[in-house]
């Protein structure tokens, strides 16, 4: 089943199609970095303009050379920016109602970890994930293709949200992450104090809201004390190892706690922070061969994780109809759509989860 898939959620356009959930026939993505750059962020509204603009010229490059046709359209629904959803859901609406094709909505965290099916075709449930990105931090057991349960999560940054704003606060500029990760190479990360915060009562949660302020109260207090030349008062590269080494510590003490604590042998970590070389390094030492992290390339926000999880959706009978809402905060437990069907394709007309 070859399935066309379609990634909006954020500032990465992204079209892929995917056969039977683990090979990747074709795979496009169109980075805004530049165009948010000088807004030191993400605009909403840059990002619904810029995936309007992107979407056809890439499905167009993606099929190109496609042999057989495909099976069925898939989008993400939720979570993310809501008019970025918006834009590539509705852009898959057209496409499957003009062929007469499914549409299948896909959670996008449900297809950051579908990314390990693509980079490991043997891997199969029931395994622990970590989603670890700009918008999620999130401790899950997949016990099945479309079962989840949540065993943890952050309490209010996500991981790569504290990253990208202490970045911005040390003046590394857009993307963040990226550039604190390099600085700290060459930094001591044990040269400043920065705190680990930890939930009680709630052995698997994490709050990153504490060990930002820190860093802020930091970089504070050296510009009242030494104005412009408070860059040169601080050891950058020490407080970027410093900082890292704070995050990473509390991620990889509650993934491997939770890992254990519920008896997993196979742990996945995905999303954009699966990037980081030291969160991927201090988890090896402590997993060892336990865990599985797929290429910098299926890290990041793509459409070929969305088109792995929807031929897993499919297989379960989830079918949209062209009424199909997005939603920018969405459960990864909830489908986002009923079960209809149990055979695909095809599945026409339409017909509606409400």
């Amino acid at each position: 089943m070859n399935i066309l898939a379609f990634e909006t959620s954020c500032d990465e356009t992204a079209v892929a199609v995917v056969r039977d959930g683990r090979e990747i026939l074709a795979s496009e993505v169109l980075s805004q970095t530049d165009l948010h750059a000088l807004y030191g962020g993400v605009v909403p509204e840059i990002a619904s303009r810029s995936h309007l603009e992107a979407l056809a010229p890439l499905t167009a490059k993606a099929l190109s050379g496609m042999e057989g046709g495909v099976d069925a359209v898939a989008a993400t629904a939720a979570p993310g920016l809501i008019g970025a959803l918006l834009v590539g859901l509705n852009f898959a609406k057209g496409y499957a109602m003009a062929l007469g094709l499914p549409l299948i909505p896909v959670h996008h965290i449900r297809g950051h970890i579908a990314a390990a099916y693509l980079a490991e075709p043997e891997l199969e449930p029931p395994f622990f994930a970590a989603v670890v990105s700009g918008g999620n931090t999130l401790l899950i057991e997949v016990l099945g293709y479309t079962e989840y349960r949540v065993a943890g999560g952050t309490r209010d940054d996500a991981a790569g949200e504290a990253f990208d704003k202490a970045a911005r606060l040390l003046g590394l500029g857009y993307p963040g992450g990226a550039a604190l990760s390099r600085l700290a190479e060459t930094g001591d990360d044990t040269k400043y104090a920065f705190p680990r915060a930890a939930i009680q009562d709630a052995p698997f949660d994490m709050s990153f809201s504490g060990v930002k302020t820190a860093l802020r109260n930091l970089v504070h207090n050296a510009k009242q004390l030494y104005g412009d030349g408070w860059t040169d008062a601080l050891d950058l590269p020490s407080v970027a190892a410093s900082y890292q080494k704070a995050v990473v510590d509390v991620l990889v003490s509650r993934i491997v706690a939770a890992a254990d604590a519920l008896a997993y042998h196979t742990v996945v970590l995905a999303g954009g922070v699966a990037a980081n070389r030291k969160l991927c390094a201090e988890l090896r030492v402590r997993l060892g061969s336990r865990i599985h992290i797929p290429p910098v390339y299926l890290c990041g926000d793509n459409a070929a994780m969305i088109g792995s999880q929807a031929y897993y959706e499919a297989l379960a009978g989830v079918r949209a109809p062209l009424s199909q809402n997005a939603y920018a905060t969405y459960g990864v437990e909830k489908a986002l759509c009923q079960i209809q069907a149990k055979t695909i394709p095809p599945l026409s007309p339409f017909r509606g989860c409400g």
